[in-house]
């Protein structure tokens, strides 16, 4: 039994961490935001054979990730599922650098549920596979909303927190091109559990600003705002930042990692591409992805 899954890679621009309360459940855990799928993200492919005594095999190609604690839970969540032994090789196709604020664990989460659940035949269905990657997510502590925001792409306001099903979503396809400088990564779970207050305190007002007045300058100058405000933007950020904004181009901030965002159209592509190129080796040019996790 074999099956393959891709999910895009997902960046917040800014957000309100809403966690569980006492007795609550995870699905209501999550945050509200902005922020767009793309192009890049992981695809996972799963195998899958009967056997007397279970035992899994996890590999990747493309950027390293030297964590495979969120892929360990999921298919534990499987194994009990299936209700029976099986020996599982995942392998995961990884093509964002790991750490940089483009939700690359929650791009893991996401396609290697759904392509569990196709090559064990568990049954469930695409929401279901998708929440319960989002609560592997918030039992690791990798991240809050980017499952609910990949499964089904373009750009999204998330305008109340939770799971897919359980937290509500506006969404917009989007044809721009997406430039990346990734120059750093940033703990996610460092941030999450150190700087909550300080997050809250902004995230949510913004939400309410952008909602009904969304545009791409509007939500790339509310990033930077949000970014400066939680104070993650370093001094080679802020060169980047100046260049562009020289340029006239506006840029955004991803969360949580060291990596600046271009919403590149026909008249600003290459101007922005030139800027960027002398930085970092981890440059991508992507485009937004309006189709969302999906099975091969």
């Amino acid at each position: 039994m074999k099956a393959s899954a891709f999910c895009p890679a997902h960046i917040t621009g800014f957000f309100k961490a809403e966690m569980v309360k006492s007795g609550g459940s995870l699905l209501e855990t999550g945050s509200v935001g902005a922020g767009f799928s793309i192009r890049h993200g992981v695809r996972t492919t799963v195998e899958a054979e009967p056997v007397a005594e279970s035992g899994i095999s996890i590999t990747t190609d493309g950027y390293e990730t030297g964590d495979t604690a969120v892929s360990e839970r999921v298919i534990a969540r499987y194994a009990e599922l299936a209700g029976r032994s099986y020996k599982i090789d995942v392998h995961h196709e990884i093509g964002v650098p790991v750490g940089y604020g483009l939700g690359c664990s929650a791009a893991v989460a996401l396609s290697l549920s759904l392509a569990l659940n196709a090559a064990l035949g568990t049954n469930l269905t695409r929401k279901e596979a998708a929440q319960l990657a989002h609560t592997v997510e918030i039992e690791c502590g990798t991240g809050l909303g980017d499952v609910a925001a990949a499964l089904d792409g373009g750009f999204e306001i998330r305008t109340s927190a939770g799971a897919p099903g359980v937290g509500s979503i506006e969404r917009t396809d989007s044809d721009l091109d997406v430039i990346l400088v990734c120059l750093a990564p940033m703990s996610t779970r460092k941030f999450i559990k150190d700087e909550l207050e300080r997050i809250n305190g902004l995230g949510g007002r913004m939400v309410d600003e952008l909602r009904g007045a969304y545009t791409d300058d509007r939500f790339l100058d509310m990033s930077a705002r949000f970014a400066r405000y939680v104070d993650v933007i370093t001094p080679r950020m802020q060169k980047i930042i100046d260049e562009l904004a020289a340029s006239g181009i506006r840029c955004g901030v991803a969360l949580f990692g060291e990596t600046v965002f271009v919403l590149a159209n026909n008249a600003t592509r290459a101007r922005a591409l030139e800027i960027l190129a002398p930085y970092g080796k981890h440059i991508l040019h992507s485009g937004v992805d309006n189709i969302g996790a999906r099975l091969d």
